[in-house]
């Protein structure tokens, strides 16, 4: 939603476990929100705190909102959840919608659809999106390696 919580914990993961895989030179990862509110602000202190306790930096990574070129450019569009999802769907060309899923779909043995937004909860909720994130990070990069 605001691109300082959720999507730059999976944007920080995603990416880890792509360079571990060596495979920095066919994948880009980037996150975005779909409003403002925090465009050019860093991820959130306890995302980031949580990321370091698991050997993760989100320091490089700054909030932008999603723009329509994303969709051209970008080969998956992921959401955390079902109203982003609806906001990405109607923000993308009809051609693109194939593109745009929950991220979620991506975690092996999955009980929720939807990464919560831990923004309001406790510390608590950084850790377990981050469980969910790790979940579906290593599920999405599985899939990719079996396309190529």
């Amino acid at each position: 939603m605001g691109n300082i919580c959720r999507s730059p914990t999976a944007h920080g993961v995603f990416e880890t476990m792509v360079k571990a895989e060596g495979m920095v030179a066919d994948i880009e990862v980037d996150s975005a929100g779909t409003h403002a509110y925090h465009v050019g602000e860093m991820p959130d202190k306890r995302s980031s705190q949580c990321a370091s306790q698991r050997g993760f930096d989100l320091s490089y990574i700054r909030a932008r909102k999603v723009e329509i070129s994303d969709f051209d450019y970008f080969d998956y569009v992921l959401a955390m959840d079902a109203d982003n999802l609806s906001i990405l769907k109607s923000m993308a060309p009809t051609r693109h919608q194939n593109k745009i899923s929950l991220f979620l779909d991506f975690a092996k043995d999955r009980v929720e659809s939807e990464v919560p937004d831990p923004y309001y909860g406790g510390p608590n909720g950084f850790d377990h999106v981050f469980d969910l994130v790790e979940s579906a990070s290593k599920g999405l990069l599985d899939v990719i390696k079996r396309e190529k």
